[in-house]
């Protein structure tokens, strides 16, 4: 077998295991937890080989499972395997020759919130998930969870952020619905159809997924989601940007209309999304610090973490939108 590490993303770590040698089979996907020490509530392999493939049968597009190994003597930590789905990846820009169209833009656009929306109408006591997260409280405990994973990858005093958590756990709005929640939901976490511009091919990256409120994906979404004559924040790809991608008011809109929840609150969504980034962009450094990257590039991450900061306080005080 060949085996080449995957140069995206920050946390789980990702290979593409090739048959060689002339072995018959086509290549996988093989995901296993960032090598050295991770904190005690992340990187979970179990739990995320379990929800995608719950959700195989249902609406959202996700690569097909095919085995779960939790015998740390294979590889020294638990992992599994799925498919390798084609499709297109995209980070930082757009390749020429795809959706170059405004039009085309739009389409993607809608296609990620159209996802979104069939993810959290998804039954999930029907697809075996009842008791894959504790929805009820669950806003309050993600506020307490991530100052945690904060207090515990603390690299220097950051009073604005101990600020906005506190600011958050006081002002804490009552969940309308609950639902499957993916936790990172954002452009350069699917896989884009090829062929046809708005269609998504799969939706990847599940470990920070649960039972809990869906629109605290959607607060996440924001802050992936620059509109046209902003500069980007905390590194993020400026690709909605672009003309045609739908601005986040016009994502709203199709959200609410899609699920019929009520988007009142979004303020706090977004400003606890800011936070819930800070957090884990620290975590990155403390883990890049003890050499536990694998390759990784996290130079000027520390510098992202009070930007984000701000974002979430002005979210807080002048709205999402």
């Amino acid at each position: 077998m060949r085996i080449d590490l995957i140069a995206a993303g920050m946390s789980n770590l990702t290979y593409v295991v090739t048959p060689d040698g002339g072995a018959a089979g086509e290549p996988v996907i093989l995901r296993r937890p960032p090598t050295g020490a991770v904190l005690a509530t992340a990187h979970d392999m179990a739990r995320e080989h379990r929800v995608i493939t719950a959700l195989g049968p249902t609406p959202v597009p996700v690569p097909r499972t095919l085995h779960l190994c939790t015998d740390t003597e294979v590889l020294g930590a638990p992992f599994y395997v799925m498919e390798r789905v084609v499709g297109l990846h995209v980070v930082d820009e757009i390749p020429a020759g795809y959706a170059d169209e405004p039009e085309q833009r739009r389409r993607i656009g809608e296609g990620l919130v159209d996802v979104l929306a069939d993810l959290h109408s998804v039954d999930y006591q029907a697809v075996g998930l009842g008791d894959f997260g504790r929805p009820e409280g669950f806003l309050a405990r993600q506020v307490r969870r991530w100052t945690m994973q904060w207090e515990a990858t603390r690299d220097q005093d950051r009073p604005d952020l101990d600020a906005l958590a506190a600011r958050l756990a006081e002002t804490v709005p009552t969940t309308q619905r609950d639902g499957v929640v993916h936790g990172d939901f954002r452009l350069d976490n699917c896989l884009l159809d090829p062929d046809r511009p708005g269609g998504i091919r799969a939706v990847l990256d599940w470990e920070m997924s649960t039972l809990g409120d869906p629109l605290a994906d959607v607060g996440m979404l924001f802050v992936y989601w620059p509109q046209a004559g902003e500069e980007s924040v905390a590194g993020q790809s400026s690709v909605t940007a672009l003309p045609g991608f739908p601005t986040r008011a016009q994502v709203a809109e199709r959200y609410a209309s899609r699920t019929g929840l009520d988007l009142a609150d979004l303020n706090w969504y977004v400003g606890f999304a800011y936070f819930k980034f800070a957090a884990i962009v620290a975590g990155i450094v403390a883990r890049s610090k003890a050499g536990a990257m694998a390759g990784k590039d996290t130079s000027g991450y520390a510098e992202r973490i009070g930007p984000c900061v701000e974002r979430g306080r002005a979210a807080l005080d002048d709205g999402a939108i």
